[in-house]
């Protein structure tokens, strides 16, 4: 994988990497809680789908002190 590349298609990187860390934040314990086997835990679709969410609106979102022009946005 080109690194570069990558880097250059996250061009809001601090929105991306915001939105990741959130995300995995909601993510994390309810795959913990899928794979425990606890049956008081419960695992939740929605918050799973939730978190799944909050990592796209990171990547897809531009940092508020970029341009339009800055991203290359057309």
């Amino acid at each position: 994988m080109n690194i570069e590349k990558l880097m250059k298609d996250f061009k809001s990187w601090k929105t991306t990497a915001l939105g990741f860390v959130i995300g995995l934040m909601t993510i994390l314990p309810e795959i913990a809680a899928f794979l425990d086997s606890d049956p008081e835990t419960v695992f939740s679709k929605t918050v799973f789908m939730t978190g799944l969410g909050m990592i796209g609106l990171g990547i897809a979102a531009k940092d508020g002190d970029k341009s339009t022009e800055d991203v290359e946005v057309k």
